[in-house]
């Protein structure tokens, strides 16, 4: 009797890539995690569950949907779930501070690229499973301010070497409308904020008519829309809002915070960084400079790389650690890289040579061949059947693979192939040079396709 047959089908949330599309993430994790390490931020790697009143505690609600992990096998009495998958990379980042401060040295920098879990509804960019690459500085009782300069910096190196269209990273300060909030006689910040947040989905009109139901005056919500308009790529933006009138201290704090953001991006990064006073993010816990960053041409797709500061990443009862940091979501960015052709890899293999193989009883020497082009740096496969080598052309063809080495045979020594120009020359697996080009699989942009 047969078994019933299975019908396999892919998980929503749950990407995977083909090989060629592998490829793709594992460069771009490559150069992330490289200009992290220069920058002097060291790996980590938590745990992927913690106890889900931690989880809860720490931004889990029902947005955030935590995945809860059990045994099939649990025990006999049930019971809820006492362990979750993280959510964010920052809940795990905050409790291994808190572990491990006594073994850290203080202010601690580190990078982790990681997978995490939210079981909200998968759509276009939305995942239930996907990378994070995050990167935090924390210190003890107080942060130095020109860490958070530093975050976008770090950020627009990393654009600027990867095969994408122009990323704008848009930064605000979080004192700059609370301050200018107070300063017109608004005691609900926070609740303003989230009315304001809502500004690029539902338009001027729609925010004016939920601010005055929410209590504003039409002044008050005149003046809070002036602010939100405030976008510039200099420091022009401090006098933008100086003209509004408003005076507060906590106003003056955040325009001289972002205004020494800003300028940093200015001196390092000319272009890469916007002074947006509209940015409101992490309103639970950001209380400095935040940061959004958005693809020219898709901002319809939100933002890619987001973080900010937090005076309060952890705490111990004690001791409290203030942080800032700045994530990239790197699923979210190649979900639209890949799924609108706009990037690919040259082959689907890092195979640079196809050895041939002559004869069953000649494998070995194609082995030893492939061995010293190993030994050499040199990535390569060995046919895996000793068919015509016409086959052997075109499977090496289909795979993407540049060049076919072919084994001394009667009168002729050992010979490589460049299969796209046909030229064949003698070769010595000793001392044989793979073009660079052609050594590793390269990334090719389609923006301008």
């Amino acid at each position: 009797m047969n078994a019933p047959r299975t019908k396999i089908a892919p998980l929503s949330g749950f990407p995977e890539h083909l090989p060629a599309e592998r490829i793709v993430e594992q460069h771009f994790i490559d150069v992330i995690r490289r200009t992290f390490e220069l920058h002097g931020f060291p790996s980590i790697e938590t745990r992927a569950v913690e106890p889900v009143e931690r989880l809860v505690g720490k931004g889990g609600d029902a947005d955030k949907e935590i995945y809860a992990v059990s045994r099939l096998a649990g025990d006999a009495e049930g019971g809820e779930a006492e362990l979750g998958l993280h959510f964010d990379l920052t809940v795990p980042f905050a409790r291994y501070v808190l572990e491990n401060a006594g073994k850290l040295t203080f202010p601690f920098r580190r990078h982790q690229i990681q997978k995490v879990w939210r079981g909200e509804r998968p759509q276009e960019g939305r995942y239930r499973e996907f990378v994070q690459c995050d990167i935090d500085v924390v210190d003890v009782d107080q942060l130095s301010p020109h860490f958070e300069a530093e975050m976008p910096l770090v950020m627009a190196e990393i654009f600027a070497l990867l095969p994408v269209g122009r990323m704008t990273i848009q930064v605000s300060n979080r004192k700059i409308p609370e301050g200018f909030y107070r300063g017109i006689g608004i005691e609900d910040v926070a609740g303003t904020l989230r009315i304001v947040d809502k500004l690029d989905k539902v338009g001027p009109e729609a925010i004016t008519a939920m601010l005055i139901e929410a209590g504003r005056t039409p002044e008050q919500a005149a003046q809070c829309l002036a602010l939100a308009a405030i976008r510039t790529e200099d420091l022009s933006f401090v006098d933008q809002v100086r003209a509004l009138g408003v005076e507060h201290p906590t106003l003056d704090e955040g325009l001289e915070a972002l205004a020494a953001v800003i300028q940093a991006g200015l001196d390092n990064a000319p272009g890469a960084m916007v002074a947006d006073l509209k940015i409101a993010r992490g309103l639970d816990y950001y209380t400095g400079t935040v940061y959004e960053t958005q693809l020219e041409g898709y901002e319809s797709w939100g933002s890619f790389c987001s973080g900010g500061r937090y005076d309060a990443l952890a705490s111990d009862g004690r001791t409290t650690y203030p942080g800032v940091g700045i994530s990239i979501g790197l699923s979210r960015l190649l979900g639209l890289l890949l799924g609108k052709g706009l990037v690919s890899a040259s082959r689907a293999t890092p195979a640079a040579v196809l050895i041939a193989v002559n004869d069953e009883d000649s494998r070995p020497t194609s082995l030893r061949i492939a061995t010293a082009l190993r030994q050499r740096g040199i990535p390569c496969e060995v046919a895996p059947k000793p068919a015509k080598f016409g086959k052997q052309i075109r499977f090496a063809e289909r795979r993407g693979i540049p060049f076919v080495w072919f084994p001394a045979s009667g009168e002729h020594g050992d010979q490589v192939k460049d299969i796209r120009t046909g030229e064949q020359v003698d070769a010595d697996a000793a001392e044989w040079t793979c073009p660079a080009e052609d050594l590793h699989p390269q990334l090719i942009s389609h923006w301008d396709d």
